[in-house]
């Protein structure tokens, strides 16, 4: 069990063991083996790597690294580091 707390949502699909429906959430991945939900993935498996990111997402390892290059730019540039 994952120490933080899942929201509503995310909560019910863990209970009920259904798969998310709302392709519309932030959160949504289309990977059923985690109930298509970010949340619930990180809820059962914890942290994953770059290469697992990647597997599940279908895409190429060099594009998930150039993501999260993006990613922490942005992240700099707002706590201006």
């Amino acid at each position: 069990m994952s120490k933080y707390q899942l929201p509503d949502c995310a909560r019910s699909c863990v209970k009920s063991g259904e798969d998310c429906e709302e392709k519309g959430c932030r959160m949504w991945v289309d990977y059923e083996d985690d109930q298509n939900c970010s949340l619930v993935s990180i809820y059962h498996n914890g942290s994953m790597t770059l290469d697992e990111v990647s597997k599940r997402l279908k895409i190429s390892l060099v594009r998930v690294s150039q993501i999260e290059k993006q990613a922490i730019m942005k992240l700099s540039k707002r706590i201006k580091i």
